[in-house]
């Protein structure tokens, strides 16, 4: 079973990082994925969170700079070292079949962080904005997703590399988003 799941990965990334790419994505997906280009939607919602909710801004931006924190650790830290799987740009047996559009990087593949801490953050504030501003929760879960999706594209990470980085960070972002309900309370 584990061996058709990992040949259906293989399958999955190939098709993503070989055969559906465009010149398009091939300019957007690089910079896509950089946490600079969103430097203005993290200065925006803070600042809506200061400006409209005052002390519960700051209670949700403490806590949603702890989930991305939080993510990026158990990730990185916990779960890289434990499974060890090499990213696709650093496979030997996938040395020439490989689109890479930008620096492999030297570390370990499962679970993608990029997709750990956006789908955090986006189950984070999904929770938050929830019932007050339903019409963005899709924006959130697309917004994760896409950059989740330009791990596979770039050619640093595997379909299933970024599925459980998400399954693991929307975990920790309920999580967060509970544990910040519970302080409030008290």
């Amino acid at each position: 079973m584990t061996d058709l799941i990992l040949q259906f990965d293989q399958w999955l990334f190939h098709l993503i990082n070989g055969q559906l790419h465009n010149s398009l994505f091939d300019a957007i997906m690089p910079y896509w994925r950089s946490k600079y280009v969103w430097m203005p939607l993290y200065i925006f919602l803070f600042s809506f969170l200061l400006i409209n909710w005052q002390k519960r801004g700051i209670i949700i931006i403490v806590f949603g700079l702890l989930t991305v924190g939080i993510a990026d650790l158990t990730s990185s830290k916990l779960v890289k070292p434990v499974v060890e799987r090499l990213r696709p740009c650093n496979e030997p047996a996938l040395e020439f079949e490989v689109r890479e559009l930008v620096r492999c990087g030297g570390g370990y593949s499962f679970t993608s962080s990029h997709a750990t801490n956006h789908f955090a953050l986006a189950s984070f504030f999904v929770l938050v904005f929830g019932r007050r501003f339903r019409r963005i929760n899709w924006l959130l879960w697309g917004w994760a997703a896409s950059i989740a999706y330009g791990q596979v594209y770039v050619g640093v990470h595997y379909p299933l590399d970024v599925f459980a980085g998400a399954l693991l960070g929307t975990f920790i972002g309920f999580l967060c988003f509970e544990v910040m309900g519970s302080v409030s309370r008290e």
